[in-house]
């Protein structure tokens, strides 16, 4: 079982869990693929900090993905499959024929020692990468391109997969994890499969010290400042606040539009992901 629970000598212990990560085969990555990553404490290029309750952590090294999966006609064997501490899903170490060596999503069932490929025509097989123009209708795909050529942007975090609905001339309608219904170009490419560590959702922290060794710092609530500190704060006791929830800054932080009017892709979007009602979707 992958989501392991122990004895609860504690009371962070009592309420945890842990991924004993089953599918991982080693904890060793390739060297020739790591880059370095530098921690920002959510701030930007002027020092300002633009989101919120971040610092700390753990120190990393970034992976680097091969997310778009060009190498076509050459077959690759699967070497290792590891653990990313930069996303939520696993990862998986190619080697191609001519020696080159890439890291891919991992998708749910592969294994070490599996072969897979990329290319226009080839088998409708799990980890495969195809056009949506070839691929079966009803087939779970992730890691889907947006615009043809730049690399998978869509569906790209542990157990997610979206499916592919319909195709007509050069589109295709796509039905993402979210519910949100999609057209995008048929030239664009995915990969078969769902993706692997489907339990991750499923992990109980526990304490506050396992958020903080993933960067994360302490969030307070802004009905417990100050007025000068926060627009919801003051008032005696436990005051609700007296307005619609908000940022420090007074932007809306629940239900509040931020998506421009105007914007190019909104005519692709045939159904958005909000439309629901007492948990169903609605067609």
């Amino acid at each position: 079982m992958p989501i392991k629970k122990y004895k609860p000598t504690s009371p962070g212990r009592r309420n945890s869990s842990v991924n004993i990560r089953e599918a991982v085969t080693t904890t060793t990555p390739e060297k020739s693929l790591l880059l370095p990553l530098k921690k920002h404490g959510g701030r930007n290029h002027h020092g300002k900090i633009t989101s919120r309750h971040r610092g700390g952590g753990h120190k990393r090294r970034y992976r680097i993905i091969d997310f778009k999966r060009q190498k076509d006609e050459c077959n690759a064997t699967v070497m290792t499959i590891e653990y990313d501490p930069n996303r939520t899903c696993n990862i998986a170490l190619l080697q191609y024929e001519d020696g080159v060596k890439r890291y891919i999503l991992a998708p749910l069932g592969m294994e070490v020692g599996q072969t897979i490929v990329s290319g226009e025509k080839v088998e409708p097989n799990v980890g495969n990468t195809m056009p949506l123009s070839n691929i079966p209708l009803a087939m779970n795909i992730h890691n889907i391109e947006m615009t043809p050529g730049r690399g998978g942007q869509m569906v790209r975090t542990a157990g997610g997969s979206a499916k592919l609905v319909a195709r007509e001339g050069k589109k295709a309608t796509l039905l993402l994890p979210s519910g949100e219904m999609r057209v995008v170009h048929a030239s664009c490419r995915a990969t078969l499969g769902q993706l692997g560590n489907v339990e991750h959702m499923s992990i109980r922290w526990g304490k506050a010290g396992r958020k903080r060794h993933l960067g994360r710092r302490p969030h307070v609530r802004g009905s417990c400042m100050n007025p000068v500190d926060h627009p919801m704060g003051g008032g005696e006791g436990r005051r609700a606040g007296g307005r619609h929830p908000c940022s420090p800054q007074g932007k809306l932080s629940k239900g509040g539009k931020t998506r421009k009017r105007h914007k190019p892709s909104n005519k692709l979007i045939l159904r958005r992901r909000r439309n629901t009602r007492h948990g169903q979707l609605t067609l």
